[in-house]
């Protein structure tokens, strides 16, 4: 009798560890340039991935559980980001999200994609909102891996249409961009749209990433060139520090760009930032307003550049959870098939996932910054009137050949 207690006994006690394991929480790791040269885009994604996070936690979270947050900064360098994804994993985490920097991404993705390979069952998901290189959806393309932006071809063909139709292109336009995925990724689609466009590309230039503390020599070269456009892709302080040597050199040049909206580019160009445009993912013009009004009472901090794409992927990627039905535990290929069947409904129209490649298309705005706009920004009277929505996937391309994903089974 003693030995059937014993046994009942230690029955008992691996149910309770069994259950205990069941009831963990969730955690997704953010993977994020908190601190380095990048640090200004990084942590507007920390903002957007808590609020959209705490919002879903406090509906009621996963299952009756609230998902954790975990953040790991990855300081804005690829390796460190690679070496953060590892250690995130060996901690138990199986939602990697992450935004700034398509190199960030591409070394995340790597290690996302090997680790899957090797320890089937056990998957990680990986979902960037922000990166935007060809790349990410071509070779690296994973099962597991999804991206939110839209890429260049989609947003240069946006800005280019929206910029022609609004007799705001003209007939020379000269592009730089970073001398990297996503940079390489603008110039060739800024040449490819130069047909559609009606327009020469005068000049390429393609620099070193953040490592630029004065544009003042491509300034002079863009001045010289008398172009009528500028259309750039960068981001961070290299765009920063272009628009506010194109302000100290007071060049008359209008710009074409993807991240205009990037906190404090308006304040460093001033008036001269008036009359330039931007691609974008997001306007709250547009809108009743609500999201914005919500999410600047909770975060302070109005709704532009990478947070409203960062909102709708955790928005999408929490709906793909929940409906993934995971009660059983975390089944990273039963969340990666709900998500393919998700549509998130925005406020600017839907949103869809590619089964084929995990490319999300969301609608895609492309404004000009004056004044008088709806909603100003940077302690400004600027802000960004929209010029032109389109619907998702209006600029959709075929699917990579470089994409070779392998489904399970």
């Amino acid at each position: 009798m003693s030995n059937v207690r014993t046994i009942l006994a230690a029955a008992s006690l691996l149910f309770s560890l069994a259950s205990a394991a069941q009831a963990e929480p969730l955690s997704i790791a953010l993977n994020e340039a908190l601190s380095g040269a990048n640090n200004a885009t990084g942590h507007p994604y920390l903002t957007a991935v808590r609020y959209a996070l705490d919002k879903f936690n406090n509906a009621g979270g996963l299952n009756g559980e609230k998902v954790v947050l975990k953040i790991y900064d990855n300081s804005g360098n690829p390796a460190n980001a690679a070496a953060k994804a590892k250690q995130s994993i060996a901690e138990g985490v199986r939602v990697i999200v992450q935004g700034s920097s398509s190199a960030v991404a591409a070394a995340i993705e790597d290690v996302v994609n090997e680790y899957n390979a090797a320890n089937p069952g056990k998957e990680v998901i990986f979902f960037s909102s922000g990166a935007t290189a060809m790349s990410i959806t071509g070779e690296k393309c994973g099962f597991y891996n999804f991206r939110y932006m839209p890429t260049a071809p989609i947003l240069v063909a946006a800005l280019v249409k929206a910029m022609k139709d609004d007799n705001a292109l003209g007939k020379r336009v000269y592009a730089i961009n970073q001398n990297y995925s996503w940079g390489q990724d603008m110039d060739a689609a800024i040449k490819a749209s130069a047909a559609d466009g009606g327009y020469q590309v005068v000049d390429s230039v393609l620099h070193e990433v953040n490592r630029i503390q004065d544009f003042s020599p491509f300034v002079a070269k863009i001045d010289a060139a008398k172009v009528d456009t500028v259309i750039t892709g960068n981001w961070s302080n290299d765009l920063l520090l272009m628009m506010k040597a194109v302000g100290d050199a007071n060049v008359k040049v209008r710009f074409g760009t993807i991240f205009l909206d990037q906190d404090g580019n308006i304040s460093n160009a001033g008036p001269l930032a008036i009359g330039n445009y931007v691609a974008h993912p997001y306007n709250a013009a547009l809108t009743d307003g609500a999201f914005a009004k919500d999410y600047e009472k909770v975060t302070s901090r109005f709704p532009v550049y990478v947070e409203p794409p960062t909102v709708r992927t955790m928005e999408l990627l929490l709906k793909g959870l929940s409906a993934a039905n995971l009660k059983g535990g975390f089944d990273a290929t039963k969340v990666v098939l709900a998500l393919e069947g998700t549509t998130l409904e925005t406020d600017l129209g839907p949103t869809t996932i590619r089964k084929e490649d995990h490319q999300v298309f969301a609608p895609v705005v492309v404004s000009r910054a004056e004044k008088g706009a709806k909603y100003p920004v940077d302690g400004t009277d600027i802000g960004f009137k929209p010029i032109k929505a389109f619907p998702a996937g209006q600029f959709s391309y075929p699917v990579q050949a470089s994409c070779h994903m392998k489904r399970p089974g």
